[in-house]
């Protein structure tokens, strides 16, 4: 007998290739958005990782150096536009120097010297054109002249100082707040030996200081910002031989009264 064998393959229905072909097809169009999605967001991250983000809204250029080092001095816009920089530690001393920039044509010019040193001092415009600088940490050293703390005036027409009343109680990293009345307000700052929250007030028609009321905290290198309503806003500073940080903060109201300072 003879015995026939026939091996037969078994091949899918055509209709379901077709079925997975078009399932397969549909399946790549829906994931193709998140593929191209992804690498988007992978390629900008690589971006801006490799390539710093461009800063907006304005440009550093050079200008004139000082011309003479200083730190801890001040800086003061005068009515002509020149800026009045004044006094400061520098590599090797305390400085009485000072300088005029004009901005015209970008350079200082050295003008003639305070008639103190000031460091960690105040300089504050006053109505007149003057500028008053008080205190500073020179100002408790062994070239003290006057009461304590030496304050002067700065002349812009004639680009002189000359000595005004001295500070009752010397003091440095303090305020100075031009009030509506055109008085200065002094407070807080400290010395060597302690901190305070004494407050004192500067007349330029009488060219003296009186004091004002005390501060409730003793305070120095806080802030002070003139208010719309006339007021002063004391804030923060440091206060004590282990400089800590103060959340305080208090509000001073110009009274036509002076009192003795403590």
């Amino acid at each position: 007998m003879k015995t026939e064998c026939t091996s037969r393959i078994a091949f899918p229905n055509p209709r379901v290739l077709i079925g997975f072909a078009l399932y397969a097809a549909v399946l790549v169009l829906a994931l193709a958005p998140v593929s191209n999605a992804v690498a988007g967001e992978n390629a900008a991250t690589e971006l801006s990782a490799s390539v710093p983000a461009q800063a907006t809204g304005g440009i550093w250029t050079a200008t004139g150096d000082l011309g003479t080092p200083r730190w801890r001095h001040t800086a003061t816009l005068l009515p002509n536009d020149q800026v009045l920089v004044a006094g400061g530690g520098g590599n090797s001393s305390d400085l009485a120097s000072a300088q005029l920039y004009h901005p015209a044509i970008g350079r200082w010019q050295r003008i003639a010297d305070m008639n103190h040193s000031h460091v960690d001092h105040t300089a504050t415009l006053l109505p007149n054109g003057l500028v008053l600088v008080a205190g500073g940490a020179a100002c408790n050293g062994a070239g003290s002249t006057g009461r304590c703390g030496p304050s002067e005036l700065y002349d812009p027409t004639t680009r002189t100082w000359t000595d005004t009343d001295s500070l009752r109680r010397a003091r440095w990293d303090h305020t100075a707040t031009l009030l509506p009345n055109g008085q200065v307000l002094v407070a807080g700052g400290r010395t060597n030996s302690r901190d305070f929250a004494s407050a004192e007030l500067y007349d330029p028609a009488t060219g003296v200081w009186t004091a004002t009321r005390s501060m409730t905290t003793p305070r120095f290198n806080h802030t002070a910002t003139l208010l719309p309503s006339g007021q002063v806003l004391v804030a923060g500073g440091e206060a004590g031989l282990l400089s800590l940080s103060l959340t305080s903060a208090e509000l001073y109201e110009s009274a036509p009264e002076a009192v003795d300072i403590q």
